[in-house]
């Protein structure tokens, strides 16, 4: 009893998607290369811009705050001596100056932690958020 054969299909790739994605490409790289050359407009004019001999930024970033803790638990802000009260009072300030004001606390390596502590609550209470603990590698301190 002879099968009834049907004819095999011939396979083919179906280039519709292929085709709509090279254009879509094509049409994206079309439009990221002009809004780039759009950028450069000011440039295209070939001015000489004005020198100043003492020319600074409008306003300048400030300079990290510096708190030294004694063993004995006094405090000196930027080599000034400080009261707890009194070092927030100035870290209040320079953060309503400068919202990302930085200061750096350096502790000293024998005395207790609590200075520490009390200082890194201090600048809790302040809002400052870019506190720093300096220390030295052992291999320096030998020196």
């Amino acid at each position: 009893m002879p099968f009834k054969q049907e004819p095999m299909e011939e396979p083919h790739i179906n280039l519709t998607p292929l085709v709509d994605i090279v254009f879509n490409l094509l049409l994206f790289l079309m439009l990221a290369t002009r809004f780039a050359a759009d950028e450069d407009a000011e440039q295209k004019f070939d001015v000489q811009l004005a020198t100043a001999a003492s020319a600074r930024p409008l306003t300048a970033l400030p300079d990290e705050m510096v708190v030294n803790v004694a063993a004995n638990g006094k405090l000196q802000l930027n080599g000034k001596p400080r009261t707890l009260p009194e070092l927030e009072a100035e870290l209040v300030k320079a953060k309503k100056n400068y919202a990302d004001q930085t200061v750096l606390i350096r502790g000293e390596g024998q005395g207790p932690y609590q200075n520490v502590v009390d200082v890194l609550a201090v600048c809790d209470r302040a809002k400052i958020n870019v506190v720093s603990l300096p220390v030295r590698l052992k291999s320096e301190a030998h020196r």
